[in-house]
């Protein structure tokens, strides 16, 4: 059974921010960041409360997926407006999935959207860190923790950047106008630079 990724892009749009609420969603944004924080937490201080890996291992993995369950099917569409999954059509092949919420005022607030997206991106480079840490300090039993705490926030970080800026070719022409911005700016500031020390 072949498998092909095959994007389809549903509802496609910026989100709306409601500022006057601080947050919209409290339950969903404590569970957001309960079963992250408490996975992390789990890894650095598990050696506190067992000694037993194989106790940590299935404790530590369960706050992963339970991470995971939550980001991908709750939070992140009531947070930021987002929604992603994956099913298999009648021919045998893998269907990727991603909508944004277009249109609705008052959807999403600026608080929850950042607490969203910094704890995502935050948690990735926190969980990147402890697989390079376990191969520096040849504590290879933690690896395998290690590389499914990268596999699980990495989906969701993905699938949402995917479902924010589109498809591969999307986010291609973002990250080249982004570049071309930057360098622009380089060269007018290093411009500028050389003007004011040929008047001087």
């Amino acid at each position: 059974m072949m498998s092909t990724e095959d994007d389809v892009v549903l509802d496609f749009g910026e989100e709306e921010f409601d500022r006057n609420r601080i947050l919209k969603h409290p339950v969903a944004v404590g569970f957001h960041l309960l079963f992250r924080v408490g996975a992390l937490l789990a890894y650095l201080l598990c050696g506190w409360f067992s000694d037993s890996f194989i106790t940590n291992f299935v404790v530590i993995i369960l706050l992963l997926s339970m991470d995971f369950w939550t980001v991908k099917n709750i939070s992140g569409r009531l947070l930021v407006g987002l929604r992603w999954w994956n099913y298999i059509d009648e021919e045998g092949h893998s269907k990727w999935m991603f909508e944004s919420r277009k249109n609705r005022k008052g959807t999403v607030t600026a608080l929850e959207s950042r607490i969203f997206w910094l704890s995502l991106v935050l948690c990735q480079i926190l969980w990147i860190v402890f697989l390079f840490g376990t191969i520096f300090t040849f504590k290879f039993k933690w690896l395998m923790v290690a590389v499914i705490g990268v596999i699980m926030n990495g989906s969701n970080l993905l699938g949402y950047i995917r479902c924010k800026w589109g498809t591969k070719q999307k986010m291609t022409t973002i990250a080249r106008s982004f570049l071309t911005t930057q360098a622009l700016k380089s060269m007018f500031s290093s411009r500028k630079t050389e003007e004011g020390q040929s008047t001087t």
